[in-house]
């Protein structure tokens, strides 16, 4: 009876992990812009394109390009990505609800790292975007989040325990942050020969820190023994309900001709938030010593918990760099993007990727784009996306895989739809 309860709540646990990556999946967000559902549809694949209110989100030397100077106003974008680095659809649909046999509990635990299993959600939201000329501003909203359950637990959960395990809780973490950013975009030419020209620019973000939580300390180990359970944990988290700061992007952008551009951008060059708003210190502790069924209703387990408040604290956004090239006119354009950040956190990711995708517009008012990318936190992408092109209006919508390209492998999706004017 026992391990038939332990089995549903296994279930129910892995079930909601495995929904919540299936369902949604993440492109990944080391850099802002994908709300940007033209980008999207190529697989995150722009530097070299981006144009307009556009620029400033892959590339504010774009700006001082000629042939990216574009007037508009990107009127609203909105990109939703959330995913795991384990389960896929497939999974989700044969596991859920299914009393599990060892057979399917071991395939399950093959599919997670060794690290365990991590969740990740990012948002992104941008409107009031304008562009005139050599200068760009827009408005944009991120969260992001990291959340990682440890491998241990993942197996104690589908197998339980027996004499003698010791259930440790290292390498689960989590962390997450939400701001809104006021950004001022300024490219300009600084050489000129025949078809090429040299540019550099800059965007400079007003951020408003909106909420921080930060997991600092995570112990907790648990031993079974003939006399019952024990074990001692503490978990002390740092959050924030407010701030205010800065970041610096720097970009060079060079037209090799008419019809080829290269790119390259420093994402968050600088950057700083100082978290003063309500700043608190809140933790858990709880010890256990020979705890089994016949006092477990008792005094077995001692346990407190405290909120403080702390000294304002200062993060920073992660650092990424970026290059690439593209095609720029004719009726298939296409872009080859690198991506590298410098530290893992939420949104981002020390590991590479590159990003290649395509737009063909046989129809000059209905483009369609596709895209392919790699490395990241995500791995494999696979995107589609189309739109429509009237006089004025444009509206761009976009979908990519994550993780793989079949259902057998893919562990999500992005959306992202965006729609504005040009002059």
């Amino acid at each position: 009876m026992r391990n038939l309860y332990r089995q549903q709540i296994a279930s129910r646990l892995i079930a909601l992990a495995l929904l919540f990556g299936a369902l949604f999946g993440a492109t990944d967000a080391m850099a802002a812009g994908f709300s940007i559902a033209r980008s999207a549809g190529m697989a995150g694949a722009h530097i070299g394109l981006a144009s307009g209110a556009a620029a400033q989100y892959y590339n504010p030397a774009n700006l001082g390009l000629a042939t990216h100077r574009q007037n508009g106003v990107l009127l609203a974008g909105v990109g939703l990505n959330v995913s795991n680095n384990s389960f896929s659809l497939n999974d989700y649909n044969k596991y859920t609800g299914a009393l599990l046999t060892d057979v399917d509990k071991q395939d399950i635990l093959n599919k997670v790292p060794t690290e365990g299993l991590m969740i990740n959600a990012d948002a992104e939201a941008s409107a009031s975007g304008i562009a005139i000329g050599s200068f760009a501003f827009g408005l944009t909203g991120f969260a992001a989040s990291e959340v990682n359950l440890g491998y241990d637990i993942l197996e104690t959960l589908l197998y339980g325990n027996s004499f003698g395990d010791t259930i440790s809780l290292s390498g689960m973490y989590g962390a997450g942050w939400s701001y809104g950013s006021a950004d001022f975009s300024f490219g300009t030419p600084i050489y000129t020969h025949a078809n090429r020209q040299l540019a550099i620019g800059v965007t400079a973000h007003y951020i408003k820190g909106l909420y921080f939580a930060d997991v600092t300390k995570l112990e907790a180990n648990a031993a079974t023994l003939s006399t019952g359970f024990s074990g001692d944990g503490e978990i002390v988290a740092r959050t924030a309900e407010g701030g205010s700061g800065y970041a610096i992007d720097l970009g060079a952008a060079l037209e090799l001709s008419k019809n080829y551009t290269v790119g390259l951008n420093f994402k968050n060059f600088a950057s700083s938030i100082n978290w003063n708003q309500n700043p608190q210190e809140q933790g858990y502790a709880f010890s256990f010593d020979s705890l089994n069924i016949n006092n477990s209703g008792d005094s077995a387990v001692i346990s407190s918990d405290f909120s403080r408040p702390i000294s304002n604290f200062s993060s920073g956004l992660p650092s990424t760099i970026r290059a690439g090239i593209a095609k720029t006119s004719g009726k298939l354009i296409w872009a080859l993007d690198w991506e590298q950040g410098f530290k893992r956190a939420p949104g981002a990711s020390s590991k590479p990727q590159i990003s290649l995708g395509a737009e063909f517009s046989a129809l000059s008012f209905l483009p369609l784009r596709a895209g392919y990318s790699f490395g990241g936190r995500h791995g494999t992408q696979l995107a589609f996306g189309t739109g429509i092109r009237i006089p004025l209006l444009y509206i761009d919508a976009a979908v990519m895989t994550t993780g793989g390209t079949s259902s057998a492998s893919n562990k999500g999706a992005q959306f992202a739809l965006s729609t504005g004017l040009n002059f």
